[in-house]
């Protein structure tokens, strides 16, 4: 994966960090006095992932219309 630069592999891999992240964010919130601490996190980690890839496709969409490829490497032309 890390010699491959496409840019749906790179919005897959931020996603299972985020997944992993939640996954932490429950089994900790065991040891809080209500239980539900690392719910309410995990919960809201799940709504800025979910905002997160929808503005990630979007842009990727969009440099695939512009580029015809999805290479992250030919994003250097976005430099402003």
């Amino acid at each position: 994966m890390a010699t491959k630069r496409n840019g749906i592999g790179v919005l897959m891999g931020v996603e299972l960090v985020l997944n992993g992240a939640n996954v932490n964010f429950v089994a900790f919130s065991k040891f809080t006095s209500l239980g539900l601490d690392g719910q309410i996190f995990s919960l809201f980690v799940i709504v800025l992932a979910a905002a997160e890839a929808a503005v990630a496709l979007a842009i990727a969409l969009n440099f695939y219309n512009n580029h015809l490829t999805i290479d992250v490497d030919r994003a250097n032309k976005l430099k402003g």
